[in-house]
């Protein structure tokens, strides 16, 4: 893909891993799993599972205004939570964001995410 462009995330395991906080190809975006962590590396919201919600999907559209996007462009988001029974407030947050959006949207209890006071990753991809 000549027009791809990887959007680094900052993240230290990035390289390690092999991946991308953001790829844009063409006028498509994908976003990886996103997390509540802050730009010093400090967890947001711990046992909060409606703040690292927001706070995620806060950073996550950071990352889309630099690609040219917004999360008006955002097609489908995928929520892996530690606590499905936290899904009201997940939820709500969400809406917050996309009530009118209306993105197609999975919502997945998980074991773990890659640290114990992660409640909520997500995913989303984007059309311009």
């Amino acid at each position: 893909m000549k027009d791809r462009q990887n959007f680094p995330g900052g993240a230290k395991w990035e390289d390690t891993v092999g991946y991308s906080r953001m790829v844009k190809s063409g006028n498509m975006i994908w976003v990886s799993g996103t997390v509540a962590i802050d730009d010093n590396g400090i967890v947001f919201g711990a046992n909060n599972a409606y703040a690292q919600t927001k706070f995620i999907i806060l950073k996550v559209e950071k990352f889309l205004l630099s690609a040219g996007a917004s999360l008006e462009n955002v097609v489908r988001t995928r929520l892996f939570v530690t606590d499905i029974s936290k899904w009201e407030e997940i939820g709500k947050a969400h809406g917050e964001f996309f009530a009118q959006i209306k993105p197609a949207t999975t919502m997945v209890e998980v074991k773990a995410l890659i640290g114990p006071d992660y409640l909520v990753e997500i995913e989303m991809e984007a059309i311009i």
